[in-house]
């Protein structure tokens, strides 16, 4: 909901207080050392899928009063990062910039060389890709038909992300007043059906676009609330006559907290409750279209304890669980914001300079210009975890103090995430694997430890045992076990019903003219159709043979095939496998 950090203060309005401005992490002094270590179990299921890492998942917004937007350092900063999505023209001021002039309604500031052009250099120059939030506020849908014309066929840019508006629903209509609408009718009907005229035209400039309209979160107001002129709330007023057109829904997300460990339940306690009822209502609303409108995090923070450790521990287990929760875009709020001086505090021995940037803009009170906060630590942790391709997997840590996230690697290692919100104790994980067989070699371990200036990379512990030390972030990469074969084992699971994916990978046995693959359900699964084999079972004993046109297995090769089943009790993931008689490895 950014307007302007200019003046070194944010408006926020009372009664939006759930979705006010938000914060990052900062640079301070080393914290003292930790007293005790706790013990933590960990498992990981790496043949539970929850989603693949997508290429638009890390993103960061960027405003067009940061003067240091197109700096050289800034594709530097975005690419270190990990940043692989940039929103651009920023917040509030979206709603009163016109691309074509580079001006803003009321005077709100512009700084110089922030224009389309000049941003889509650094963008490209950093790897990443833009999503462009088009002017609801004071622009129509035919501005917006030529920006993408101009993006996509005059510069052959490629944008293929744009959002109708910022917060709209803050444009008077709950009587709270931050977003700029001149629109005679603030209601969530005329947004809706003037998204419908957006979408027309923008797609006639080019059909491949994918266009989102904003929703309030659910949870935070003014969700659940009736305005003026509608029968309904924002969210179902919004759906119900745009859902089966939008490609995306939009949320921003700042959570609330009363202390540095409330802030970090909140990825829990709140991420999968606002996506589930995001999709709940695309499902209601959407029709046929709804399996492919997707959900975008626009907006994401803290709001408090901006630029310490809580908020860099807070980042990546944001960013994840948005992520594992079927959001395939979050983009932080934002690189460099500016603060207001007179509000500097301490927070875990550390300078909160509330200002919400992942790095400092140079405020007089500040770090020089681009220097990173936590947060900035915490995001490019992410980057360490798993990468666009990727498949996040199931995690599950036996304490509410320490969080895991695991992402299987295309290559078949599997990297786990371990953020300790314990500020005193250490903790000592121990690890477990379903659905892989780490090597017994000492893995690669990365760390951002409390109050850190940077991430250190050694090798330590071992693949089930590693020591996270408080306030810290660490991230183990294994390589499995070596043997002649190795599987991958893939699931999507509901209620009586799952599908299954097997990818068995030759690794020493040459090349294999001829295969079938044994195992085990530990469960009481019943095959009921495949595909790419020939499968037989008999009680929980399955064979699954060739076909005529997949024979042959190179060494260094891998074949794939997959099955549909149905299971009562227990779906289980076999423990072991065997190619061609002999034992594989998982994972």
């Amino acid at each position: 909901m950014r307007w302007s950090a200019r003046s070194c203060h944010d408006r926020v309005i009372a009664a939006a207080a759930a979705l006010a401005l938000a914060a990052t992490g900062a640079i301070a002094a080393v914290a003292p050392p930790a007293t005790a270590a706790s013990s933590v179990s960990v498992s990981v299921d790496a043949a539970l899928q929850l989603a693949t890492v997508p290429a638009t998942g890390v993103g960061v917004n960027i405003p067009v009063y940061d003067a240091n937007m197109n700096a050289a350092a800034t594709p530097g900063l975005l690419s270190t990062a990990g940043i692989n999505t940039v929103r651009y023209p920023g917040g509030s001021h979206s709603d009163v910039y016109h691309w074509q002039t580079g001006a803003a309604e009321g005077g709100a500031y512009v700084a110089p060389n922030t224009g389309f052009d000049a941003f889509m250099g650094t963008v490209r120059a950093a790897g990443a890709q833009p999503i462009i939030t088009a002017n609801y506020g004071s622009g129509t849908p035919q501005e917006a038909a030529a920006w993408v014309q101009y993006a996509n066929v005059t510069k052959d840019y490629g944008v293929k992300y744009w959002e109708i508006g910022n917060e709209v629903y803050g444009n008077g209509e709950y009587n709270a007043t931050w977003e700029y609408d001149t629109h005679s009718s603030k209601s969530a009907t005329t947004y809706a059906d003037n998204v419908l005229q957006y979408i027309s035209a923008m797609k006639a400039a080019d059909p491949s676009v994918k266009i989102g309209a904003v929703l309030t979160t659910p949870g935070y107001w003014p969700d659940g609330i009736v305005g003026p002129g509608d029968t309904m709330d924002w969210n179902h007023t919004v759906l119900s006559i745009a859902g089966s057109k939008i490609d995306f829904a939009i949320v921003h997300a700042y959570p609330t907290s009363t202390s540095p460990a409330d802030l970090l339940t909140k990825p829990q306690a709140q991420n999968a409750n606002i996506t589930g009822a995001v999709r709940s209502l695309i499902n209601q609303y959407a029709g046929s279209n709804a399996p492919n409108v997707g959900i975008a995090v626009t907006e994401a923070n803290a709001q408090a304890y901006l630029d310490t450790s809580p908020n860099g521990l807070f980042a990546p287990d944001d960013y994840l669980t948005w992520l594992e929760n079927g959001a395939f875009n979050v983009d932080w709020w934002d690189l460099r914001n500016g603060t207001d001086c007179t509000k500097v505090t301490t927070v875990e021995g550390a300078t909160d300079y509330n200002d919400g940037g992942m790095v400092s803009s140079g405020s007089p009170c500040e770090p020089a210009v681009n220097t990173p906060f936590p947060a900035y630590y915490g995001i490019q942790m992410i980057s360490r975890l798993g990468a666009p391709g990727d498949t996040l997997v199931k995690a599950a840590s036996s304490s509410s103090l320490l969080t895991a996230h695991a992402v299987r690697r295309a290559n078949g290692d599997v990297d786990v995430m371990l953020i300790n919100k314990d500020p005193n104790n250490d903790a000592t994980v121990n690890l477990s694997y379903t659905g892989f067989t780490p090597s017994s070699a000492t893995p690669t371990v990365h760390s951002y430890l409390k109050n850190a200036h940077g991430i250190g990379t050694t090798q330590s512990g071992s693949p089930t045992t590693q020591t996270v030390p408080a306030y810290g972030i660490t991230v183990v990469q294994m390589h499995p076990t070596s043997a002649p074969c190795r599987v991958v084992y893939n699931k999507n699971e509901w209620s009586g019903v799952m599908v299954g994916n097997v990818t068995v990978v030759n690794n020493s046995l040459g090349q294999v003219n001829g295969w079938s693959l044994g195992f085990n359900f530990p469960g009481d699964n019943v095959i009921t159709n495949s595909w790419n084999a020939s499968v037989s079972q008999s009680g929980p004993s399955v064979n699954a043979a060739n076909v005529s046109y997949n024979p042959t297995v190179p060494q260094g090769g891998s074949v794939q095939w997959g099955f549909r089943a149905t299971w009562s009790s227990s779906d289980a993931n076999p423990s072991a496998f065997w190619f061609n008689g002999a034992s594989c490895a998982i994972g």
